[in-house]
């Protein structure tokens, strides 16, 4: 299967897809890109603009996975507003572009993924956990089928133990670690939708 990973970050979504897949993954931070590279050599890295890479090459896969900057659109924002003063920002109308767009052209499985926003969506997402999907097909019930650990309050080590990330592929990264482990969608909720995608796929072609 051909696979699209955009905004692929260090690959938290990747992890347990194995390696029978060729997986084109997508990242404009260079140095995130060398450590997602670290953790998938067999995969083909990019670094550049997921938002236009996507534009520009969504007929050429089998599966697409989209999980566009969420900042702007968690609850998160609205209490750093209140609460610290910190000026709003517009939503980052991307993650629309992204949906409007597959939903209406794309004919391959996809999944578009965000953190539950402090508005209502403006397209109707399927959700599980502290997350929305918005795909073509169903996901399932996420929360019942897989057995996320709740991250809240853990130490950035602990993070990274139960997302099965090894610390030494961090050393020389120097940004904000934390950042990019939050950012990381777990490990087996990735598996599972695949799954899901994989198997919708083969009961259409039967």
């Amino acid at each position: 299967m051909k696979i699209l990973n955009l905004y692929a970050g260090i690959g938290g979504n990747r992890k347990l897809w194995g390696d029978n897949h060729e997986v084109t993954a997508v990242e404009n931070n260079e140095d995130i890109a060398k450590i997602y590279q670290d953790f998938f050599p067999y995969d083909k890295m990019i670094v550049s603009d997921a938002h236009q890479y996507l534009l520009e090459h969504y007929k050429e896969f089998d599966f697409i996975w989209s999980s566009p900057p969420c900042p702007t659109h968690s609850r998160i924002n609205t209490l750093l507003v209140s609460g610290r003063g910190i000026q709003a920002k517009f939503p980052d109308m991307k993650l629309y572009e992204e949906i409007i767009l597959l939903k209406h052209f794309c004919k391959c499985k996809w999944v578009i993924e965000n953190v539950k926003s402090y508005y209502e969506p403006l397209i109707k997402p399927q959700s599980g956990g502290r997350h929305y999907y918005w795909t073509n097909f169903n996901i399932g019930e996420i929360e019942k089928d897989v057995k996320v650990v709740n991250s809240k309050g853990q130490s950035l080590q602990s993070k990274m133990e139960n997302r099965g990330i090894i610390v030494e592929n961090f050393h020389n990264y120097k940004g904000d670690k934390r950042i990019i482990i939050n950012n990381c969608v777990d490990p087996k909720t990735g598996k599972y939708i695949l799954d899901r995608a994989i198997n919708q796929e083969q009961r259409q072609l039967l």
